[in-house]
């Protein structure tokens, strides 16, 4: 492991179902460490403890606001099949009394990608986004893009201009997100980094004209095939923010112009 997301990914056994992690202060939105960031180490842990290799489903339900430091992550095989095997899985941190808190808690089933039919029968096609050298990131600015933090070091993140009106405070409105994903390390993407590829970009809150902090509720990922290498492109929409609290569907495509990713989350919409 020489990349720093399988590092910082990275869990050990304590005993049967039981991992010890250190959440990395790298990935952290403002203060709380990123949701798909939590979503990939979890993810790591089920891969180790589950008969399947690959996540091909997993929601996750994001209980209390995650800080860097040690975790403890207890999982539980619920099934096993001859195609997936269902577990689930929650992590805990310590409160400042003693406490253990959980944060983060998922349910998910595990199969072999590499097993799949290549039967593809899809409406679906890849975003429009310009060329990578036609979009812009955080470096792009004259100042830090609003809301960005540590997590941005260790992103190759390209945003197409159309949906960077927020940035120069004209908000489309329309709810979208869309751009180039990669690793700043040059990682290529695989089944668990994709679990922190649906939840990576600026929330599409931005877009509508609301900026800061845009806690995950709920995040379910569907993980579609092995993706190839290179760079990624992800699209997120929102079509309805109502009651505080907004939806986020996003797709990933590969470089071979495959969907390698979907989801789906619940958000709270930012306050400002």
């Amino acid at each position: 492991m020489d990349s720093e997301f399988d590092r910082d990914t990275a869990v050990t056994l304590r005993e049967p179902g039981v991992y010890d992690a250190e959440l990395s202060a790298g990935w952290t939105i403002i203060q709380a460490v990123n949701g798909g960031y939590l979503l990939a180490l979890l993810g790591r842990a089920l891969g180790d403890a589950l008969a399947h290799p690959d996540p091909f489903t997993i929601s996750a339900h994001y209980l209390t606001p995650s800080v860097p430091g040690p975790a403890v992550i207890r999982t539980e095989t619920v099934r096993t099949g001859r195609t997936l095997s269902t577990g689930q899985a929650s992590l805990f941190q310590y409160a400042q009394d003693g406490t253990e808190v959980e944060r983060i808690r998922v349910l998910a089933s595990y199969g072999d990608l590499d097993a799949l039919p290549d039967d593809v029968r899809t409406t679906a096609k890849p975003p429009a986004i310009p060329p990578r050298e036609h979009c812009l990131g955080p470096s792009d600015g004259p100042a830090p893009i609003p809301g960005s933090s540590a997590i941005t070091e260790r992103l190759d993140i390209k945003l197409d201009p159309t949906t960077l009106g927020w940035a120069v405070g004209a908000p489309s409105g329309k709810g979208e997100m869309r751009g180039w994903f990669g690793l700043a390390d040059g990682r290529e993407p695989d089944p668990l980094s994709l679990l922190l590829t649906v939840d990576a970009l600026p929330p599409t809150s931005f877009e509508l004209g609301l900026t800061g902090w845009t806690p995950t509720v709920e995040l379910t990922t569907h993980i579609r095939c092995r993706p190839a290498p290179g760079p990624l492109r992800v699209s997120i929409t929102t079509r309805n923010l109502a009651g505080g609290f907004l939806e986020e569907d996003a797709e990933v495509w590969d470089s071979a112009d495959r969907l390698v990713a979907q989801s789906r989350q619940l958000a709270r919409a930012p306050r400002g």
